[in-house]
């Protein structure tokens, strides 16, 4: 896979992208069964807590992630496939709001995860040089399908970071 550009991608992802390494696929794959094993060390007593007032719980913060990468992956495929089609953003805030995450386990979203991460590579793995250069427009910014591969990687590092930062530090 050729290398991402400055201009794959607007800089309102940079942060993500940063957390990415250089083999985006190998990100990915490792993530599989790096990010569920993590999900696992997290203390019962701590999954449903919140480092502050207005702060999403840890469950809250996984379900996002879940919720982020179905909607990366769609705007993925779309762009892949050649449909032009600008699409809207979304209102993380609301989606928190009304999912429920909180009446869930933590086992439920590692397995969920699991199951989706498994899906998203398979579709990942088809695509060619050509389609990963394929561009669109989501949520007003023009983006690339190689670039939402990274965002898809560098989401999840981000939350995971702040997870162990801000919800696990002792």
């Amino acid at each position: 896979m050729s290398q991402l550009k400055s201009d794959d991608y607007p800089a309102y992802f940079k942060p993500y992208i940063d957390t990415v390494g250089h083999d985006v696929m190998l990100e990915l794959t490792n993530q599989l069964e790096s990010f569920p094993a993590f999900l696992k060390t997290v203390p019962a007593g701590k999954t449903e807590f919140s480092y502050a007032e207005g702060k999403w719980t840890i469950k809250e913060v996984v379900g996002h992630i879940i919720d982020t990468e179905r909607i990366m992956a769609y705007r993925l495929l779309r762009f892949a496939r050649n449909d032009s089609t600008e699409l809207m953003g979304f209102a993380e805030e609301n989606y928190v709001l009304s999912a429920r995450f909180n009446e869930f386990s933590l086992i439920h979203y590692a397995e969920e995860f699991v199951l989706l991460r498994k899906s998203n590579l398979i579709l990942f793995e088809s695509l060619n040089e050509h389609e990963l250069g394929r561009k669109g427009m989501a949520s007003e910014r023009l983006i690339s399908v190689r670039a939402l591969l990274y965002v898809i990687a560098g989401h999840l590092n981000h939350h995971r970071n702040i997870i162990q930062e801000r919800y696990l530090k002792e």
